[in-house]
């Protein structure tokens, strides 16, 4: 796992490091300017003609600090300082000084932007919250518009490190350079979209630095992978879970079909399929290693049922099984009975969301898995309130009703009740077609058969499920990524 920071965190680290730690904030400062410097020779960036665009705070800092190593290696470097000198930080004012003893140039009007062939931005960093006045935003788009590399210091400027929102306006950067951790602004849409390509540089602030607190955010990372190898050689069907699927519904056995393949996939031991007698043909024709159980689509049978719960270690409630009166019993029926951990996805949502407290009924652990529509009829919130503030939301549903709650979008937020919240970093547009999600359950569900808990296998999954995306787009592209292709990813990611 990485940890993932929003400006309060990252702010109390930093002053823990200077105050608790005695590193002077100068120390740092250097550290962060080196940084910047070694990015921009990993990435081999051309520094033809340099211009550095400063604020007056320590981001302002740091980029007067990189204009000074520039300017020592004999690279041509002008400085661009917005705003007013009597607001310097104390830091910015002593490196502005050192600057000035040195003799880099500074600029009082930006020429053709075109004309420098790498723009640093070091106008806010990750203290911003206020929108851009129209100047700063017009600033933005002149820099944008220019045909050079474009790098961002800590942060694109105009971006919230807490919920990646365009403030007004925004740099748009082809690298960002940050410090110690990633900010959660960084990985949310939009701001991500601003960030270019990420590099996290160590600048002496570490895990000491958080003293007795940690971060509320986390990413998942392929090293959490390990967790899921230790097969032992001497084990049967059984050993790795019995998995009851409730899915599909009469003309839409699809869901089924895709959840149950990637349950297997994903490597637990047995899938047992409950749907309508009217999918059998498909399913044994599509799944033939699933164990069917089948019901009339008229009146599901109540006791049936009940014995299938009975048998299973995990239960995946929901995909493709409509909103019909017998839809609405078999939820009922479910929530009441089930005895084990349960992924509720899909129609189970749009059931439950016509009677919420449903949700506070089981006795045991439910993974619940809205995407942003789902959610909206379950909160009664507007989709563009929950895109928004996709962390807060989710957490808040999560300890509302003590479920786990994977809030699907285009970065991926789970929130484990009063623990900790997972934003997922992987995947591609590709993912938004029909049937991701129904894989989803399959692989959450098939990762909690095998013995993950609850709490380790819906950020896991979730991981999973995009690794599994991202490998198979190399072959057919994003635009020809199907919810099939990505079941087939799955061996890739899990071998």
């Amino acid at each position: 796992m990485e940890y993932l920071v929003n400006s309060r965190e990252m702010k109390t680290c930093d002053t823990n490091t200077i105050e608790h730690f005695k590193v002077p904030s100068m120390v740092l400062m250097e550290r962060a300017a080196l940084s910047a410097i070694e990015v921009i020779q990993e990435k081999e960036i051309s520094c033809n003609r340099v211009l550095v665009v400063c604020g007056t705070g320590n981001n302002g800092g740091d980029g007067m600090a990189i204009a000074r190593l520039l300017y020592l290696s004999h690279i041509p470097v002008e400085v661009y300082l917005y705003g007013n000198k009597t607001h310097f930080s104390k830091q910015a004012k002593e490196q502005y000084e050192i600057l000035t003893s040195y003799g880099v140039p500074f600029i009082d009007e930006m020429e053709d932007a075109n004309s420098y062939s790498l723009i640093i931005d070091a106008l806010f960093g990750i203290g911003l919250s206020r929108k851009l006045d129209d100047e700063l935003v017009h600033l933005m788009e002149r820099l944008n518009q220019s045909s050079a590399h474009r790098l961002a210091v800590d942060i694109p400027s105009g971006i919230s490190a807490d919920n990646g929102a365009v403030l007004g306006g925004a740099f748009k950067a082809d690298d960002t350079v940050t410090f110690a951790y990633c900010k959660t602004g960084m990985v949310l849409f939009p701001g991500a979209e601003y960030c270019g390509n990420i590099t996290v540089k160590d600048i002496g602030i570490g895990e000491e630095s958080w003293l007795d607190k940690r971060p509320a955010a986390y990413a998942i990372t392929k090293e959490d992978l390990n967790s899921l190898n230790n097969r032992a050689a001497d084990s049967n069907k059984g050993t790795f879970g019995k998995v009851l699927l409730v899915a599909g519904s009469v003309n839409m056995a699809g869901a089924a079909v895709l959840a149950a393949k990637a349950a297997y996939r994903s490597g637990c031991g047995l899938v047992r399929i409950y749907t309508p007698e009217e999918n059998r043909i498909i399913l044994q024709t599509a799944v033939p290693e699933a164990v069917l159980t089948t019901y009339s689509a008229k009146k599901a049978d109540t006791q049936q049922l009940i014995e299938c719960l009975s048998w299973a270690d995990v239960i995946i409630l929901g995909p493709g099984i409509g909103k019909s009166d017998v839809a609405h019993s078999i939820v009922k029926t479910v929530l009441k009975n089930a005895a084990v951990p349960m992924v509720v996805d899909a129609d189970a949502l749009n059931i439950i969301a016509e009677q919420t407290e449903q949700l506070l009924r089981p006795h045991t652990e439910l993974v619940l898995t809205p995407h942003l529509g789902e959610m909206s009829r379950l909160k009664q919130l507007a989709v563009s309130y929950i895109k928004e503030n996709i962390e807060q939301v989710a957490e808040d549903f999560a300890r509302e009703y003590n479920v786990i709650c994977v809030l699907k979008d285009s970065r991926t937020v789970t929130a484990i009740p009063y623990g900790k919240t997972f934003i997922n970093r992987n995947g591609n547009s590709g993912m938004a077609t029909a049937g991701s999600g129904d894989v989803l359950s399959g692989i959450i569900g098939s990762l909690m058969a095998q013995g993950l808990s609850a709490e380790q296998a819906a950020p896991l999954g979730v991981y999973v499920h995009a690794a599994a995306a991202d490998e198979r787009s190399k072959t057919v592209s994003m635009h020809g990524l199907t919810a099939g292709e990505i079941i087939n990813g799955l061996s890739d990611v899990l071998s």
